[in-house]
């Protein structure tokens, strides 16, 4: 018992020599709690984001009611009728809710999620158990009061009056400049409720508004049945037969499964950004350790017990990083909620996704705690026992660090080239992109343990051919200076790998995607009319004398294996022309458009859905559209840019399929101006400017919103640049510090103090210059493995890597820049100090 007691007191002796310490050195202190904040910001503000958008997958309800238990969406090819819903509500199905989806452009051309919805039915439909329907527009109201109690009421009655009205979230309405939009050219007034309504990025209107902004009158996207059918399920079946299909809800699996990847990519980007700041962590509690060593030695001394002071370090780690974890964690949240409008636009362009406002847990909090622990408790353990078990009279020398260090460099190097050759061997092998990007991870790891060696090794080669005098002496303290600052440049490496592997990634794919665009879009106007105006358009564009050419395009979603799909056809010369193959059997269009009732029929398929769905030419496939149609892949296609795989059939399949006579859309070349042609159809027909797009249109929208996909993964980039940065800020600091005793002694031997500050910058640049060096080839490397690799498992896109060298002489420009920063003011603070002051340092 006694001897637990003097454990104890001797603990909290070593404690308040450790705090005594810290209150002389605060920045040793501040060091560590910067990498362990930025390290968890980053980690938790991606991961309540991406959380958030998986939970609005799963809480996916239809809006102002509960989640619905079964769909009735439209056949192949055929609108759904709202006279279904009317007879489904007649023969007894209260509990369901007619809704019409679809987009619309405002004056800025920004692309706004619309959904309309039957209002009464939507609110008696909050609890599938409410016993009676609500019937006047006053019950609702009164109801809702009651049951949401939410600020900013619904505006029923001047909604179900025909009032060009619409209900957005206030997050939303607040980025307004005027309480209005302009939609498909219709000046609609907006109506702001709080989030409680979980509008998430839709606007909401009435089902008829809805129908004639979107040209779709008459029509539904789907009908939503909130009870399950049960003993009514024969009935339900017989009213809907050969007018719609009964689906039940997946509760938001399909939309998991679509934006698995998008969110791997985010968690990747987070977890590097994580362990950057690990790096600048460790860094600060392996120089505050080194700064006590002789501190330690000292305790040791005055008997006091290795376990005490053991404990003590642990205490304190565990104090820092709590410290750290709590403050990063509320900045983390910060940072979701800076971020997340960022992906909810990127996920609703993209994949159609409603991304609701997300509630953080504390449990992020505990885990982002205990990881950070682990992985500091990992890096410090060898160089904690190190300093406990050296012997009391050894001498703090810089010869026995150097050798201890260089020591350390060769058993890093060696276990980098360990995990290089993992990954040289399963790299091949892998064809699941979450293997693929665990594998890369095994390279982001071996890349800065292999950095140390490498720059001894740089900084030797160097030392030879450098002239003697201040110029081979700046070089040769440089090396020595490769142990305190390598950890540093770890985390500078880390990030400008990144930052070259995600340029190189971006350049490639803009570049692949527009020569992609500039061969599918070969028309200079693409219409897309309603369909009840669609013949009437058709008729006057093939007899006008401005139209050289008319191309037609049908298509409807579908699903192969439970996977949806887009399945479509075009005209002939449109197929033949705009599918730029990838692979193809020698006789394709031959034998691809002389298909009959009596010949298999051949498809093409988009590269993601051959990628994704494991497919070859030659194999079967069929498509729930379709029927029992067994169709034999004749080719495989570019498609860039839709997350959905895609199935091209020919035109006489799709006429024997009775998948529709309506085209979606048409594509116009002419003989006249674009822009005039354009204004007369939509003056003539009335038509919304959203409807009618020029090429050079497309493009541009095509490039903005297909760069969303990459934009959330720059910024974190960017945000990972900015922690290596102030890492490198931190630990030049301490080194100046540090070095006070030697720069001194250089002054007094007549060096002047602006050759002395040439001197400390120089060394620094050469350090991240070389770092650079480093950094080129295996950003390089990182950048082929996701453009190769990653990118076509995960979106199933080939692109074609390109070289942007000059982005990359602006990423070093940037390093230097931020690393001349870095050294600057703590090296014009220390030598704008007394030599004297300087001078005492190196005896104390």
């Amino acid at each position: 018992m006694s001897s637990a007691n003097a454990l104890l007191r001797a603990t909290r002796l070593t404690l308040k020599v450790f705090v005594a310490h810290y209150r002389k050195a605060p920045l040793q202190a501040g060091a560590i709690l910067i990498g362990i904040v930025l390290a968890v910001t980053l980690l938790t503000g991606v991961r309540a984001t991406n959380e958030s958008a998986i939970d609005s997958y799963g809480q996916a309800s239809e809006l102002l009611s509960a989640q619905a238990s079964n769909l009735v969406t439209p056949q192949p090819g055929k609108p759904l009728s709202e006279s279904l819903y009317f007879e489904l509500r007649a023969q007894g199905f209260h509990h369901s809710l007619a809704v019409l989806q679809g987009a619309a452009l405002d004056s800025t051309q920004h692309r706004w999620q619309v959904t309309g919805s039957d209002l009464i039915a939507a609110l008696s439909a909050i609890t599938p158990n409410n016993s009676s329907e609500l019937q006047t527009e006053e019950q609702a109201n009164e109801f809702a009061d009651s049951k949401m109690p939410l600020s900013g009421p619904l505006p029923l009655a001047a909604m179900l009056a025909g009032e060009p009205m619409l209900v957005m979230s206030e997050a939303q309405a607040r980025r307004l400049p005027e309480p209005w939009l302009n939609l498909n050219g219709v000046r609609i007034k907006v109506v702001a409720v709080d989030e409680g309504y979980k509008l998430g990025d839709r606007l909401l209107m009435d089902i008829s508004l809805a129908q004639q902004l979107l040209g779709k009158p008459g029509e539904l996207s789907y009908i939503a049945l909130f009870d399950p059918p049960g003993e009514h399920q024969s009935q339900l079946t017989s009213l809907i037969k050969g007018r719609g299909e009964l689906v039940e809800s997946d509760n938001g699996e399909a939309m998991k499964a679509l934006t698995n990847s998008f969110h791997l990519n985010l968690t990747a980007m987070s977890l590097l950004a994580f362990i950057v700041g690990l790096f600048i962590a460790y860094n600060g509690v392996r120089y505050s350790l080194l700064k006590r060593k002789r501190l330690i030695i000292q305790l040791q001394q005055q008997g006091v017990r290795r376990a005490a002071i053991m404990i003590a370090l642990g205490l304190e780690l565990i104090l820092l990083v709590l410290l750290g974890s709590l403050i990063g964690f509320i900045l983390g949240l910060q940072l979701s909620f800076w971020l997340q409008p960022m992906v909810s636009v990127t996920l609703e362009q993209l994949y159609g996704a409603n991304i609701l406002p997300g509630q953080w847990r504390w449990q992020w909090l505990v885990q982002a705690s205990l990881l950070t622990l682990i992985a500091a408790l990992l890096a410090c353990g060898s160089l904690l026992r190190e300093l406990l078990n050296q012997p009391l009279a050894q001498s703090s020398g810089q010869l026995s660090q150097q050798r201890s260090s260089q020591l350390a460099q060769n058993r890093l190097m060696l276990l980098a080239c360990v995990l290089g050759v993992i990954t040289l061997i399963l790299m091949p092998l892998s064809q699941d992109y979450r293997l693929t990007m665990a594998l890369l991870g095994l390279v982001v790891i071996a890349i800065p343990l292999a950095l140390p060696y490498l720059l001894r090794r740089l900084i030797g080669l160097l030392q030879k051919i450098s002239p003697k005098g201040l110029i081979g002496y700046q070089i040769s303290e440089t090396r020595e200076l490769l142990a305190p600052l390598s950890l540093a440049m770890m985390a500078m490496l880390l990030a400008l790998t990144a930052n070259i592997a995600m340029n190189s990634l971006v350049g490639s794919f803009e570049i692949t995607l527009k020569q992609w665009l500039d061969a599918r879009l070969h028309a200079q106007l693409y219409l897309r009319p309603p369909a009840s105006q669609m013949a009437e358009v058709e008729k006057m564009l093939s007899q006008a004398p401005e139209v050289t050419g008319l191309y037609k395009q049908w298509l409807l979603k579908s699903h192969y294996q439970q996977t949806p799909i887009f399945l479509l056809t075009r005209d002939p010369y449109s197929i033949e022309h705009t599918s730029i193959i990838k692979q193809a059997r020698p006789d394709l269009w031959r034998a691809f458009f002389a298909a009959d009732a009596d010949t298999p029929p051949l498809a093409l398929v988009s590269e993601p859905f051959a990628i994704k769905q494991g497919k070859q030419l030659g194999d079967k496939i069929q498509i729930t559209a379709l029927g029992e149609t067994e169709l034999t892949i004749g080719a495989i296609y570019y498609d860039y840019g839709n997350p959905y795989g895609e199935v091209i059939i020919p035109p006489s399949l799709w006429r024997r399929a009775n998948l529709g006579e309506t085209p979606l859309s048409l594509a116009l070349t002419l003989n006249t101006d674009v822009t005039k042609f354009s204004q007369q159809i939509q003056t003539r027909f009335e038509l919304p400017q959203a409807l009618i797009y020029s090429q050079e249109k497309i493009k541009a929208q095509a490039i903005t919103m297909f760069k969303r996909t990459f934009s959330i993964t720059q910024v974190l980039n960017s945000l990972t640049l900015m922690v290596a940065a102030i890492g490198l800020f931190s630990a030049c600091y301490m080194l100046t510090q540090a070095r006070l005793a030697p720069i001194a002694r250089l002054y007094a031997l007549g060096v002047n103090r602006r050759q002395l500050v040439w001197l400390v910058i120089g060394q620094m640049l050469l350090m991240v210059l070389l770092t650079c060096l480093v950094a080129l080839p295996t950003g390089a490397l990182l950048g082929y493995l996701l453009i190769h690799k990653v990118t076509l498992q995960a979106f199933g896109w080939t692109i074609a890597m390109v070289w942007d060298w000059l982005a990359y002489l602006e990423l070093v420009g940037l390093a230097l820049l931020a690393s001349t920063l870095a050294v600057a003011f703590p090296l014009y603070q220390q030598t704008k100090r007394p030599l004297v002051s300087s001078l005492q340092r190196e005896v104390i």
